[in-house]
């Protein structure tokens, strides 16, 4: 805060953290910074809405929800897997926070992302955090995830984008987990 940020980024480790979230719920007391909360580490939607709630409390307004996929036990092709009805739960229980997806942190390799990207467009998602590096094999770090603007500028014009309703018929019953 005392150098200036426009927005908080509450990662997934910190996420899981209800000591850690109260601390920064209470240092953010008094002002109304955007933050980002990405899911927790672990598949646990009580976790998320508890981080989400404990920023309320301290009269956050501006949050946004990432999803960035779970850590499980079983075998996937992803680095961190989707598992969409979490998600979607949440925001039947806060219609009114936006949804992000981080396809890149979920795919763990650039050849998955434009899958993921679309099936978060399918399933309403307000918006893409997708990592983007002019050389990803030069990154620093997770080069795997990232794409190029190239990439980026033709997974985006490649994008279908849905209208309807979440609430429509079928449209819950016909989601994967």
């Amino acid at each position: 805060l005392e150098h200036g940020i426009d927005v908080l980024w509450i990662g997934a480790r910190t996420t899981v953290n209800p000591f850690s979230v109260q601390a920064l719920a209470d240092r953010l007391r008094g002002v109304d910074l955007p933050v980002m909360v990405k899911n927790p580490i672990n598949p646990d939607i009580e976790l998320w809405i508890g981080a989400i709630e404990r920023l309320r409390l301290a009269g956050i307004t501006k949050i946004v929800a990432v999803h960035r996929g779970f850590s499980t036990e079983r075998k996937s092709i992803y680095r961190n897997e989707p598992i969409w009805r979490i998600p979607i739960e949440l925001r039947r229980r806060m219609p009114e926070i936006p949804f992000l997806c981080d396809p890149s942190h979920m795919a763990g390799s650039s050849g998955l992302i434009k899958t993921l990207a679309q099936e978060a467009m399918d399933h309403l998602y307000d918006g893409l955090m997708i990592e983007v590096h002019p050389h990803p094999e030069k990154a620093l770090s997770d080069g795997a995830q990232q794409i190029t603007p190239a990439q980026l500028r033709s997974l985006m014009a490649s994008l279908k984008t849905k209208k309807e309703n979440t609430r429509a018929g079928g449209y819950l019953s016909n989601i994967d987990a």
